[in-house]
């Protein structure tokens, strides 16, 4: 893995261990959760901007051209001939909510490190920056059975226990990953994040977006209207593209599968069935005003976090 000078050389690919995490607090100081842009990693994705500091409802005036159409309030609008728009004062603190998969299809990987270590590491860095900026810390955590709910809170005690979370999260050891009567975990995480998500908090989905259901992305699709949202979506080399043509074998803690790599229409079909995936996450993304960006298991995610939200100033 580039530049991961901060975790040590012995780490494990496929777990977690809580030392390193809280190691991650020193890297996450160089990381800004309030700059002006957000710069996408993904050619071709847009560039759109952070609104800052949570904000509280002050009053409703007359909109004007310009306005986030997000910002209508409606119930006036309704009872008036006019169309007008919510005004907000700025709050002291704002609520980060990190979100992070735990799935078995985040256990995966064919370089660097597994996709749930990397997504973990980067809601390490993300719950400690916003610590250092003084902002509320809460987030789900969640996998194909076990969901776990933190409210925001503020202070170090807060990061420590995302990061505790985290690690003692069961789906790091669960064998069985059938979810109970058939609920998709991807969309009930999102039900939930809707219910928890408070009016002008930073809210990260840090996930592969895996089942990203209509159902889903209706949650989603609500929590972006009066939050910001920034969706890190994991992914392997090898969901992108099949290795050269020729026969493979891989292998997992209790089961392993050959791959046959040779015909070229099953290769094309591959990765069109991959672009696909990721053109509709992109498109649905730039729909509702969430920032995307993409983060491979091979990346570094500080200097990836660095890049995507800028340098914090000192």
């Amino acid at each position: 893995m580039r530049g991961l000078d901060h975790i040590p050389e012995d780490a494990s690919p496929v777990s977690i261990a809580q030392a390193d995490l809280i190691r991650l607090s020193g890297p996450a100081r160089a990381i800004a959760l309030d700059v002006l842009r957000v710069n996408s990693l993904q050619t071709g994705a847009y560039v759109s901007h952070f609104r800052g500091r949570g904000m509280e409802f002050d009053e409703s005036r007359p909109y004007q051209p310009g306005d986030d159409p997000r910002s209508i309030d409606w119930r006036v609008t309704a009872r008036s001939t006019t169309a007008y728009t919510k005004l907000f004062r700025e709050e002291r603190e704002r609520p980060v909510l990190i979100v992070v998969d735990l799935r078995s299809t985040m256990h995966f990987a064919t370089q660097g490190c597994f996709k749930s270590v990397n997504a973990s590491r980067a809601a390490a860095l993300l719950a400690w920056a916003a610590h250092h900026r003084g902002d509320r810390l809460g987030g789900l955590i969640f996998g194909d059975v076990i969901h776990r709910e933190l409210k925001p809170r503020l202070g170090r005690q807060a990061a420590l226990r995302f990061v505790h979370e985290l690690v003692g999260h069961p789906d790091w050891e669960r064998r069985d990953h059938t979810a109970p009567d058939g609920v998709e975990p991807l969309t009930q995480a999102m039900s939930a994040l809707r219910r928890v998500a408070r009016p002008g908090s930073l809210v990260v989905v840090i996930s592969d977006f895996n089942g990203f259901s209509r159902g889903a992305q209706s949650y989603l699709s609500s929590v972006a209207r009066h939050n910001e949202v920034l969706a890190v979506f994991m992914n392997d080399p090898l969901e992108r593209d099949l290795p050269p043509p020729g026969r493979y074998r891989l292998v997992s803690a209790d089961d392993e599968l050959a791959i046959d790599t040779y015909a070229g229409a099953a290769r094309r079909d591959y990765h069109n069935a991959f672009e696909k995936r990721a053109r509709e996450l992109e498109a649905f993304c730039q729909r509702y005003g969430v920032h995307l960006l993409p983060m491979s298991t091979d990346d570094d995610p500080v200097s990836t976090l660095q890049q995507a939200l800028g340098r914090r100033s000192r």
